[in-house]
């Protein structure tokens, strides 16, 4: 059995390799009880060498703050673009979309060249700016209050519109993704007005570089079981990937 220093250099090398690491996988490998694991897990924290979350330990800061649209279209920049590109080849003939906010979406938005009829509903502003030029989108602005950070609107007004719609697909853009809590975002109202996003769409496919994983944000928008497709890229740890296809979800790596 490992001492306290072997313990806390195996749980530290572990969140080097997989970024999240759980209290149960800890106990079985570990050998020891949850209370060890929880103590080890603490005094970790207090050093400032990890983040605890509710079952389990992160390597990064959890907690996402709100920041601008274009202070944030700036950072993973490339992996965004990947994303986008592999979010546009999921687009087929005729399809009705909805577009949330975001900045992994707008790259997204950049990389859809429809040679047919494609309709898109979108809370973003700066999405429908840029399908503008495209002559085969049909595009739908949603309306309501202005969220000058995102460049997107939300409230009641915008859930009303959504109610009028049924969709193939919601590309859905988050502040963070909890293994335990589920999708996030920074904003209540955005939270919410994406869970309607989500009940009026027949497929959801998230769109999150790999950042994302092991945050929350204020807003809950749903839990992990209730998205389809997740695109992101290679930076994801492998547990992350097991236990999200282990709960149905397609996971796509670019």
């Amino acid at each position: 059995m490992m001492n306290l220093a072997e313990r806390h250099q195996f749980i530290l090398s572990r969140l080097q390799k997989d970024q999240y690491i759980n209290v149960v996988d800890l106990c079985k490998e570990l050998k020891v009880s949850s209370v060890t694991i929880r103590k080890d897990l603490k005094l970790l924290e207090d050093k400032s060498l990890l983040f605890r979350t509710h079952g389990g330990a992160t390597i990064n800061n959890p907690y996402t703050v709100d920041r601008p649209v274009n202070e944030k279209e700036k950072i993973q920049s490339t992996e965004k673009n990947r994303i986008g590109i592999a979010a546009a080849a999921l687009l087929n003939e005729n399809d009705s979309i909805v577009i949330a906010s975001g900045t992994t979406v707008y790259y997204f938005a950049k990389n859809i060249t429809p040679s047919s009829q494609l309709t898109v509903v979108t809370s973003a502003l700066n999405v429908a700016l840029e399908l503008m030029r495209e002559p085969n989108i049909e595009v739908i602005q949603l309306g309501g209050i202005l969220r000058k950070s995102s460049s997107s609107v939300m409230g009641a007004y915008a859930e009303q519109v959504l109610q009028d719609f049924y969709f193939n697909k919601l590309f859905l853009g988050v502040d963070g993704i909890d293994l335990d809590f589920g999708l996030t975002t920074t904003n209540a109202m955005e939270a919410h007005l994406n869970r309607k996003m989500i009940n009026a769409s027949q497929k959801t496919i998230v769109l999150a570089d790999s950042t994302k994983f092991g945050k929350r944000g204020f807003g809950k928008i749903c839990g992990l079981e209730e998205i389809d497709h997740i695109i992101t890229d290679k930076g994801i740890s492998e547990q992350i990937v097991k236990h999200l296809e282990g709960l149905g979800v397609t996971v796509t790596i670019v």
